[in-house]
């Protein structure tokens, strides 16, 4: 006969108490909001662009240019991401509430990275170029997507009450 016992601790959500004040109070959490939405509707653009070009052959220009604002955005909302997670966890990168969603991070980064190294030394033609966009773009849609239900994760957690540790 075995005799369950209960865990020493509740599991802990998202965030702690003191993490979600430090969260509510920091001035990056609305920049992360402002800068989401805004890399998502760049994506868009992008995406369309460089579905044009590789479907028509036309507005290899516009398509490429997109990538580039699309990557740069990507960078400043990675940098500034970090900073979040800083003032919210106590380091920069790989807090154990983020872990999977920032390692993710660096394969949609290395991703992008390519794509403008590989435009800037011309080591790939057009084609290959936009389709190593396109793998980028996949990564991101894929992290886009875990940050979200994360996101709503938290506020699941946030509308429910907290249990106290046992």
């Amino acid at each position: 006969m075995s005799t369950r016992t209960a865990p020493k601790t509740a599991p802990l959500g998202l965030y702690t108490p003191a993490e979600r004040a430090r969260r509510d109070a920091t001035i990056w959490t609305p920049v992360q909001g402002v800068l989401a939405p805004l890399q998502f509707v760049v994506f868009l653009v992008s995406l369309a662009l460089v579905v044009r070009y590789l479907t028509t052959g036309d507005g290899y220009t516009a398509a490429t240019w997109s990538i580039v604002i699309k990557t740069g955005v990507l960078y400043i909302i990675m940098v500034t991401g970090a900073i979040w997670e800083k003032v919210v966890f106590g380091q920069y990168l790989l807090a154990p509430a983020f872990f999977w969603e920032d390692v993710f991070s660096f394969l949609v980064i290395a991703l992008h990275t390519a794509y403008l190294w590989a435009l800037f030394t011309a080591a790939l033609d057009p084609v290959p170029l936009m389709w190593l966009a396109l793998a980028a773009y996949g990564t991101y849609v894929i992290n886009a997507a875990q940050f979200v239900l994360k996101l709503r994760a938290a506020r699941l957690q946030a509308a429910t009450p907290q249990e106290a540790p046992a």
